[in-house]
């Protein structure tokens, strides 16, 4: 049997590295997906994927990206990993392009991946679509409008495709994660190191990436008739979006 073949984007750093370096690790065929060149070939170098440079937000950029991936061999799984957070913004104040940015990489940025990769996962016979959500996507909070209405979209995306593709042999697997601390998400969308480090201040043990992509390495390594349909993380210290335990000692 020839190894499963999976697409991650937003692989250049943290959950979507992570999930290339242990799909490598299981001799799968790697394909990653970031705008950042320089990494992408560092990760290459490290793990042996396959990489290419793609604008999820770009229908001609990612067109191009799935013709490239489809010309080395069949597909078997879409890792949507792509997104990001700009600012926090109350929703009178809110930044439109901030939004818009949002709404343009974490839910449509999605839709054109999986519109562009569904006919050769499906024909893979045991085709798997892992969209990386939040637990934003499923509460509200004050300060995140923006994110949490993209983060709703992204569910919304994943909930509506599991129905439609209903008989076909293509898994729909939502991952959610809380907090995780990675080197680059809170520090781009919160403009500085020093107001990230005030997210995770006191917070025993928050995530990690690789936490995040064992999650989704799980899912994907189950038998195919075994769908997770919503996985939520976070961790112990977290019980909600609203109720964090923090050690001021840390």
């Amino acid at each position: 049997m020839s190894a499963l073949r999976a697409v991650v984007t937003g692989a250049s750093s943290g959950m979507g590295a992570e999930t290339v370096r242990r799909l490598r690790a299981l001799d799968w065929d790697v394909v990653a997906v970031a705008r950042r060149e320089e990494e992408l070939t560092a990760l290459a170098e490290e793990t042996g994927c396959d990489w290419i440079v793609a604008d999820m937000t770009s229908d001609e950029s990612v067109a191009a990206m799935a013709e490239q991936v489809l010309a080395g061999g069949p597909v078997n799984s879409l890792v949507a990993n792509a997104g990001a957070a700009f600012g926090n913004d109350t929703v009178e104040n809110a930044g439109l392009d901030d939004w818009a940015g949002m709404f343009d990489l974490n839910v449509l940025g999605v839709v054109r991946c999986v519109k562009a990769l569904l006919p050769a996962l499906e024909e893979s016979g045991r085709g798997d679509i892992v969209i990386m959500s939040s637990t934003a996507g499923h509460i509200v909070y004050e300060g995140g409008g923006g994110y949490v209405a993209s983060k709703h979209g992204a569910h919304s995306v994943a909930a509506t495709l599991r129905l439609e593709l209903a008989g076909r042999p293509v898994r729909v697997i939502e991952i959610a994660p809380g907090m995780v601390a990675t080197e680059e998400f809170s520090r781009k969308r919160l403009g500085s190191q020093e107001a990230a480090d005030k997210v995770y201040e006191g917070v025993e043990k928050p995530l990690t990436a690789d936490d995040c992509a064992d999650a989704v390495v799980w899912t994907l390594t189950r038998p195919h008739h075994f769908n997770v349909d919503l996985m939520v993380i976070r961790p112990i210290a977290q019980a909600a979006q609203h109720k964090v335990a923090r050690n001021q000692g840390l």
